[in-house]
């Protein structure tokens, strides 16, 4: 297993290839059910823009969605807004951007550490369940710990 050294040298390696990095955060054996899965970016807030989070997906399609939204910001040089809909993103569902601070469930580290907690500014790609729902929908079909959120719509 790598060493946090090796961990920071391959991410610093990453953000200077593509301008950011995904990191992805598990659940512990010691709380395998407290904290939902999650991935964020680092590296954005050098480019002035917010770092993306999205949490409670598989960890691969995680990955995809915030390269895809970190790519629009980075390369295009997109601004997503709080509340904003994005219908390009999930096939056959719109998702949503929140914007709020990290909180203890969704915490990015790592970007934390690189920038300064201060520095920091968060948006949230927010996916709904099967029936298009929002977690702050009357009838969202899942718990709220399946999908953590920053802030409330």
């Amino acid at each position: 297993m790598p060493d946090i050294d090796d961990v920071l040298r391959r991410q610093e390696q990453i953000i200077d290839t593509i301008g950011w990095a995904v990191t992805h955060v598990l659940p512990t054996d010691e709380d395998p059910d407290t904290t939902a899965p999650f991935a964020y970016t680092v590296g954005l807030t050098a480019h002035h823009y917010p770092e993306l989070v999205t949490a409670g997906l598989p960890l691969e399609v995680a990955h995809c969605l915030l390269n895809d939204l970190a790519r629009r910001a980075y390369d295009r040089a997109e601004r997503f807004s709080h509340g904003q809909r994005i219908s390009d993103l999930i096939a056959g569902y719109d998702a949503i951007i929140i914007d709020g601070p990290p909180t203890h469930d969704l915490l990015p580290g790592m970007a934390i550490a690189r920038y300064g907690r201060h520095q920091i500014r968060l948006q949230q790609l927010v996916w709904p369940d099967q029936q298009g729902r929002f977690p702050w929908d009357s009838g969202y079909s899942l718990e709220p710990q399946a999908q953590p959120l920053i802030a409330q719509m």
